[in-house]
């Protein structure tokens, strides 16, 4: 399993809006994608504008292939992209660790 983790920044005051939106976003478009396996998305709480959300896909290629280069990535930025303050930060990790 593969962990996407998305550092988001938002434009202020936005934060009801893009709420919804990417709760949105994730329901309508990216959980029906090849490989989602599921997601969390914590919000700041000294930060309020930014936004972490973590996504499990089977594979790398889920994301970075099959997501990113289809029409579906498109539908999911045209839903969250217009509250981006920057571009997020994107990387992916694989599991070392966890408890029970």
């Amino acid at each position: 399993m593969i962990l996407e983790l998305a550092d988001i920044r938002i434009q202020p005051g936005k934060q009801a809006e893009f709420d919804a939106a990417i709760q949105r976003g994730i329901d309508q478009v990216i959980s029906k994608a090849k490989g989602f396996r599921g997601y969390k998305v914590n919000k700041g709480i000294e930060s309020p504008e930014r936004y972490v959300l973590q996504i499990f896909w089977e594979t790398l290629e889920n994301h970075t292939v099959d997501f990113r280069q289809s029409p579906a990535f498109t539908e999911w930025r045209g839903i969250v992209g217009p509250f981006f303050a920057a571009p997020p930060v994107v990387e992916h990790f694989t599991l070392l660790a966890k408890s029970d």
